[in-house]
């Protein structure tokens, strides 16, 4: 039996629990496409909450019995990646009518995945930036993503590198789709 699954607004105080979350899930659930010094790097300078999206109201979280089980959400700012620790950050705001909304900072509890909940999130995320008028997405997909997102209609545009420092970068491929 399948425990209830509940979608909504994440809000300032699930930040804690947030980062426990995206910790645990890169740690785990990246492990077969990044290093462990990629990875560690990345949780230290890309990865994280992104407090920007939880202002918008644009980020989302799955719970189930008041456990968030998953998160991500869609932005109508340029930066396509990367939590509040990125120093890359551009949060000037973007056109609907020519600019794509960013899809962003998706992750899911290892011990929930293949249960629905990133297609939950995925979903909400393109209803609210249909509803805000944008009419295409993008965003920087991990190496783990790519299949989901693929599997859900995104094409893949082209490969990038995020450079981590200490010599490392983390492989990440910009994917759209038109909505």
């Amino acid at each position: 039996m399948n425990p209830q699954l509940t979608i909504r607004q994440a809000v300032a105080a699930d930040v804690p629990a947030l980062r426990a979350l995206i910790e645990m899930s890169v740690r785990e659930l990246q492990a077969g496409d990044y290093t462990p010094l990629q990875l560690e790097l990345a949780l230290l300078k890309v990865y994280g909450v992104d407090s920007q999206l939880i202002e918008d109201g644009s980020y989302f979280v799955v719970e189930s019995e008041r456990l968030i089980v998953g998160c991500g959400g869609w932005s109508k700012r340029k930066t396509l990646y990367g939590g509040d620790v990125w120093a890359g950050r551009e949060d000037s705001l973007l056109d609907p009518k020519k600019d794509a909304a960013k899809i962003r900072a998706f992750f899911v509890h290892p011990e929930w995945v293949r249960r629905g909940i990133g297609g939950m999130i995925l979903d909400a995320c393109e209803k609210a930036a249909i509803e805000a008028g944008f009419r295409r997405l993008e965003m920087g997909a991990t190496l783990t993503g790519v299949p989901f997102y693929r599997m859900r209609g995104y094409a893949e545009l082209e490969k990038l590198a995020v450079p981590l420092g200490e010599g490392e970068e983390l492989p990440i491929v910009r994917m759209a789709k038109e909505i």
